[in-house]
């Protein structure tokens, strides 16, 4: 396990690297689709590729699985999300093994909420185009037309809680101010919605008790939260836990009437499980690890939850009332195990089981038989999985002496000789690389190259110290953990005099890190592929989306206090410096990173002279999940690489 520090010294060779800051003034306004002109959509849409690479990659994504899904309470049936289409849509498997039947369809990505206590409905979800402003419908479990709960242009709504008595269902909404979310209860009846809590900040709906109690909590950072109960008939929040601490909480009702399980890392570096009772949290696990996630059946006679060790996923579950473990089943050679829902009686649990050879399947387990079944098979037409590169935990050393975890496959060819390598970096940044099954990473494996993923300070699961390492002006004693992976890797890896060529690549911060790796660090790699990812911090937090604003100050730092920082750590503002090819790509209604960040630095990059590439998918959001936008984007990087580090 990597040792966390809670404090780096910030280095000469980092002073001397954010020399070059230059000011500069905001060039673009606002996100989505009308942020981005018809003419730069027509300069910057991809172009064609060779039909012999996309047919491979085409081949790969035919590797489908489903998502772990909703299981009905007689276990009958398992409603799940499949993107087999090209598209992700709600399926129904009425039985194990059994073929899915097709109950939503078109264009755009449709995912499962919940399922009604009778059985009768579907909640769904679906936006447009990837713009992320999520509408909620109804459907019935035979299939059938979408009846819509909630859909407003420019509104993010979300379920959050389905009533026992199948009349009502609640869900917050940044309807009234763009800024906050609000809580609203719907009646299924009538069709009106009642306004629960109109306060400002980003609320949520944790639970209702069959009693009527109601927990809600009020995100502070995208990490900590604090949580009240709330009167539905008055509409008083009464402070439960977390009231100006700014600490990570995870909290649901316990089995009794005034406990409540909680998971936090308040008190060490782990997130753990505690009881809260009469205002006192008593640990009820002792995992050397994160306690990743939990859930309780609907009784609460049950607490299931996971823990990451070392970025392997391992279910546990314990009697919600004597905390002693429960029994499970054993799935021998699995990478991960872990939990997706319980039906609403409790009965059924959704398990994931997962290697590094095979898509995960799913399996349903019976807690009061004790058995399980296997629901879904692996999918792989054509491919010999077995034959996939596994992942190879090792670690690289900062310049100031810190061991940084990666995650690291090779080709064979490459055990004995130099190849091509690829640093992969995560979004997030609050996030981790795990290792698992990946078509996708054995597509570069096939074309021969080394895929590297580090776990850089800043990513979760390594402890709290770790995770806040990087969080504001912070992240200027840390950021150079992005170029130290190819110092190290250059320096280690090299046979004979032969020296790797290393690339960088990633989405989201993972496509801010390529920028910082080919801008305030140029030189270390050889080539670029940055996904919607930041080129300017300023810029970025003054167009995201109102409601991500606030949340994503307290990672990156506050625009009215922590100027001089972004501004350092922001790509855009070491152009001067780049020297090897870079490649952007982005989805022009992405909410999050404007398509603007990639647009003004590919421009500044031009005007300066510089090389660059940019493409542009007009139907696309934060991130790509249409197929044929999928193998054109894998499929241009591929492309990229193969030019540019061989």
């Amino acid at each position: 396990m990597v040792r966390p520090f809670l404090a780096i010294v910030l280095t000469f060779i980092l002073i001397s690297s954010c020399s070059g800051v230059k000011k500069k003034d905001n060039t673009y306004e606002g996100h989505g689709e009308e942020s981005v002109s018809k003419e730069d959509l027509k300069r910057f849409e991809p172009a064609t590729l060779d039909p012999n690479l996309t047919s491979k990659i085409q081949s790969m994504m035919d590797i489908t699985r489903t998502s772990l899904g909703v299981i009905s309470n007689d276990g009958k049936n398992l409603y799940v999300n499949w993107r087999v289409t090209g598209t992700n849509q709600v399926w129904k498997i009425p039985g194990a093994l059994r073929f899915p039947i097709q109950l939503t369809g078109g264009e755009e990505s449709t995912n499962i909420s919940s399922l009604s206590i009778d059985g009768k409905w579907l909640y769904l979800s679906r936006d447009s185009k990837g713009d992320e402003y999520t509408g909620i419908y109804r459907q019935s479990t035979n299939g059938g037309v979408l009846e819509p709960i909630i859909r407003k242009e420019k509104v993010k709504a979300s379920l959050q809680w389905v009533s026992s008595d199948n009349r009502s269902i609640y869900y917050r909404a940044n309807d009234i101010d763009p800024k906050n979310f609000s809580l609203y209860k719907y009646d299924l009846r009538s069709k009106k919605a009642e306004l629960l809590v109109d306060k400002p900040g980003y609320w949520f709906l944790e639970e209702v008790a069959d009693d009527g109690r109601v927990l809600v909590g009020r995100s502070i950072t995208n990490i900590a939260s604090e949580y009240f109960l709330l009167n539905e008939k008055t509409k008083e929040l009464k402070p439960l836990i977390g009231q100006g601490e700014e600490e990570e909480y995870t909290v649901r009702f316990g089995s009794k009437s005034d406990e409540y399980i909680v998971q936090t890392n308040k008190f060490g570096e782990y997130r753990q499980l505690y009881s809260f009772r009469n205002g006192k949290l008593n640990k009820i696990t002792n995992e050397k690890y994160n306690v990743e996630y939990f859930s309780m059946d609907r009784d609460r006679t049950r607490i299931q939850y996971g823990v990451n060790e070392n970025g392997y996923y391992r279910a546990h579950a314990m009697d919600a009332r004597t905390f002693k473990s429960l029994t499970l089943p054993k799935f021998k050679n699995a990478d991960h195990v872990y939990f997706g829902f319980t039906s609403r009686n409790g009965r059924y649990s959704t398990l994931g089981v997962e290697t590094a050879k095979s898509p995960r399947t799913n399996f349903v387990y019976d807690w009061k038989t004790g058995r399980y079944q296997q629901w879904t098979t692996a999918n792989h037409p054509e491919i010999d999985t077995t034959e996939f590169a596994a992942d190879k935990l090792e670690y690289y050393e900062s310049h100031d002496g810190v061991k940084i975890p990666m995650l690291v496959r090779r080709p064979t060819k490459c055990l004995k000789q130099v190849c091509p390598v690829i640093v992969q970096f995560h979004g997030g940044p609050e996030s981790l690389s795990y290792p698992g099954f990946s078509p996708t990473q054995q597509l570069y494996i096939d074309e021969g190259f080394v895929m590297v993923r580090p776990n850089i300070r800043g990513s979760d699961g390594f402890g709290k110290s770790w995770l806040n390492s990087d969080n504001g002006p912070k992240r200027l004693d840390v950021i150079t953990d992005i170029r130290d992976a190819a110092v190290w890797i250059k320096k280690n890896w090299s046979k004979n005099g032969v020296v790797p060529k290393v690339g960088i690549m990633g989405g989201s911060y993972g496509g801010y890190a390529t920028l910082v790796g080919m801008t305030m660090y140029a030189g270390h790699y050889d080539a670029g592929v940055a996904s919607v990812g930041m080129s300017s911090l300023v810029t970025f937090l003054k167009n995201t989306a109102d409601y991500r604003r606030k949340l994503r100050e307290a990672e990156y730092g506050f625009l009215d206090k922590d100027m001089e920082a972004l501004e350092k750590l922001s790509p855009i503002n070491y152009l001067d410096k780049i020297q090897d090819p870079l490649m952007i790509i982005h989805g022009a209604n992405d909410p999050r990173v404007p398509a603007g960040e990639a647009i003004q630095i590919h421009d500044a990059m031009e005007k300066k002279g510089i090389p660059a590439e940019l493409i542009l998918f007009a139907d696309e959001g934060h991130g790509v999940r249409k197929r044929e936008n999928r193998v054109l984007k894998t499929g241009h990087t591929i492309r990229f690489f193969n030019t540019h580090l061989k």
